[in-house]
């Protein structure tokens, strides 16, 4: 997904400035979600749908079908590895996740998941290794830095 734009938004999460950051990340999210256009984004919506009502097997079906018919889509394999890590499902979710950062590198959200899947398996060093990856691209992720102290902590 590499484009000068892309590379400007990737540049602003490591703006001194939050405005800026923030603009930034939701800037990168409405164009991860939107990536297939409006056949892509309703059926995200639709799995978001289904999980909120608890429909978790449905809502899988949804991710799993738009997977099948879109397998580039990484914002797809992503939301699929937030429903994977929902159900306690850690190493379908690191799949998942590690399949997102194939298709689209700079994934924060699916290092971010990749790190909580490892971190929940008690691969510590892993998560941490995943975590600082993570803030390589968003530096004032406070969560991602928090996180990191607390696998720290759970080694000792």
């Amino acid at each position: 997904m590499n484009n000068p734009a892309i590379d400007l938004l990737l540049e602003d999460l490591k703006n001194s400035d939050e405005t800026v950051r923030n603009q930034a990340t939701q800037e990168l999210w409405r164009i991860w979600f939107q990536q297939k256009g409006g056949y892509g984004l309703d059926l995200l919506r639709q799995s978001q749908t289904l999980l909120e009502a608890g429909k978790l097997e449905a809502a899988e079906l949804v991710l799993s079908d738009l997977i099948q018919d879109q397998p580039d889509f990484a914002e797809a394999w992503n939301r699929r590895a937030v429903l994977f890590y929902l159900q306690g499902e850690y190493h379908k979710s690191l799949a998942d996740c590690q399949q997102v950062l194939r298709l689209n590198s700079a994934h924060f959200g699916a290092l971010h998941g990749m790190g909580l899947c490892l971190a929940a398996l008690e691969d510590y060093l892993a998560a941490i290794k995943t975590f600082r990856r993570a803030l390589e691209i968003q530096p004032y992720a406070l969560e991602n830095q928090r996180l990191i102290l607390e696998c720290t902590a759970r080694l000792s």
